[in-house]
């Protein structure tokens, strides 16, 4: 058995106001957040962490506090998108220019990536954002101005528009 503790298998909780997110730790920096569910309970175990996870996870906290506010997260972690494929991964860096209280439509980012016709894709790669929240794909919406769809939930998706000060059609 090794004694180097394997960092993809680091998870420590965000305790919020609105619940306990999971955040992912690897090698690399943040590679996952779960938003809360009934799984989500806080009592994750504590393995030994490094000195890089320690921070890393006081910048999430930080990060997560501050877009759970509506306002734009000032210091996030590395984040480790390595999960992606190169089409992802140039969707999940349009969303984070996408600034609170602002949104685009599905169409506007594949245009943005100069994929005009991908808007389903986009829509794909949105749900498969490993880090919600942090890399705003809430602030995505379907061509018509409704809300479309969320890996969080649409009460979540909902409720974070809201937040930045977003209303849209439902």
């Amino acid at each position: 058995m090794s004694s180097k503790l394997d960092l993809k298998d680091i998870q420590l909780p965000v305790v919020t106001e609105d619940g306990v997110f999971l955040a992912y730790y690897s090698e690399h920096g943040l590679s996952g957040l779960d938003f809360p569910s009934a799984r989500n309970s806080g009592k994750v175990g504590t393995a030994e962490v490094s000195d890089d996870v320690r921070s890393w996870h006081r910048q999430t906290t930080a990060a997560v506090k501050n877009a759970l506010s509506g306002r734009t997260p000032t210091d996030l972690p590395p984040l480790d998108l390595s999960c992606g494929t190169e089409f992802q991964l140039s969707v999940w860096t349009s969303l984070l220019k996408i600034k609170p209280g602002r949104t685009q439509s599905y169409g506007e980012i594949a245009k943005s990536i100069k994929k005009p016709k991908a808007m389903r894709a986009v829509g794909g790669a949105c749900g498969a954002n490993p880090i919600p929240l942090l890399v705003p794909c809430h602030r995505v919406l379907a061509a018509n101005g409704k809300i479309g769809g969320f890996s969080g939930g649409l009460g979540w998706k909902e409720k974070l528009l809201a937040r930045e000060g977003v209303s849209v059609a439902g």
